[in-house]
């Protein structure tokens, strides 16, 4: 019987991303890790990351947080490497050496997926691996110095595209990461936040348990590269969610699904004025700036309500 997803029946569960690691204090990724690997509780996994934040911090020399099969990968291929320890698997369990029902989970930051990684996460949901992929998307490159990413939001302040004068921050949309992977065909794929714990524990139990290549991509603040709070982690992640910023939404095989809807859709300036990456839009002159994010939001957002409404209707979306 599958461990029910409550907070009393988790407190149970052995923790399998220990205290001690070297991240950051605030970082939402500890956190996230836990909750993926608390929503797995009930299987053995195996688990891969490449290089980034969570890598570097969580295994250093002798000592590891990782409680259970952990795999450091190149910033490129952590997809690739956990496609091939899948296949071995898979194969050694069709000789009848392993008869345990074991899961494989890459967890890595949005460099070494958006960008870096992303033709081995490609390759991989497109040859059918049964693994899940998830991505703690900060917005960055974080570990390396806070170099904007193929996920940094739009005018958003880091070192390889400062604001001043000339240039207001990151000039570019970022990628939509999440709906290009919905478009491999792949059976689920997923967006999540850990200030909705509950949610992001479903779609994770969920993903395990359907056969072949999911991907989940997952909020997770950055309070360092951000120019946040160091207790704002959670704040902000609701904050994404109930701006549309971040909605959280499932597509499976095919079927978009709305899962939480805010009661009342906040404006953009909520989310933004916590961060120290945003200031510089703030002064006076550039109101602009704030009405154009705002205005890609609720496009999109309203976008994703149509996708789901066709979905519920039973015709196709056409794109």
């Amino acid at each position: 019987m599958a461990t029910p997803l409550n907070l009393k029946e988790l407190s149970k569960q052995e923790i399998r991303f220990t205290a001690g690691h070297r991240l950051c204090a605030g970082c939402a990724a500890p956190t996230v890790v836990k909750m993926i690997l608390l929503a797995a509780c009930d299987y053995p996994v195996v688990a891969a990351s490449s290089t980034g934040c969570l890598e570097v911090s969580s295994c250093i020399s002798t000592y590891t947080a990782w409680k259970i099969p952990w795999i450091h990968n190149a910033f490129e291929n952590a997809a690739a490497t956990l496609s091939g320890v899948e296949t071995m698997y898979r194969a050694l369990k069709k000789q009848g050496k392993i008869d345990r029902d074991i899961k494989f989970i890459a967890i890595c930051g949005d460099g070494g997926t958006y960008d870096i990684g992303f033709q081995s996460l490609s390759g991989a949901m497109e040859r059918g691996h049964d693994m899940l992929y998830v991505c703690y998307d900060n917005g960055a490159y974080m570990n390396t110095g806070i170099q904007r990413s193929g996920a940094t939001p739009t005018f958003a302040d880091t070192t390889t595209c400062p604001a001043g004068a000339v240039i207001p921050g990151k000039p570019q949309q970022r990628k939509d990461l999440t709906r290009i992977m919905a478009a491999h065909g792949i059976p689920y794929v997923a967006q999540a936040s850990p200030s909705h714990w509950p949610d992001l524990m479903k779609k994770v139990r969920k993903a395990i348990e359907i056969p072949g290549p999911k991907f989940i991509n997952i909020f997770t603040p950055c309070n360092r590269g951000w120019r946040s709070r160091t207790d704002d982690a959670i704040l902000l992640s609701r904050l994404a969610v109930e701006t549309c910023f971040w909605p959280l939404y499932e597509v499976e095989n095919g079927v978009t699904r709305v899962t939480v809807k805010p009661k009342e859709k906040k404006p953009i300036v909520e989310f933004l004025k916590a961060q120290g990456r945003f200031k510089h839009i703030f002064e006076p002159g550039r109101e602009q700036m704030i009405e154009a994010i705002q205005e890609t939001i609720d496009k999109n957002w309203q976008r994703l309500l149509k996708e789901e409404e066709i979905s519920a209707s039973g015709e196709k979306v056409n794109e």
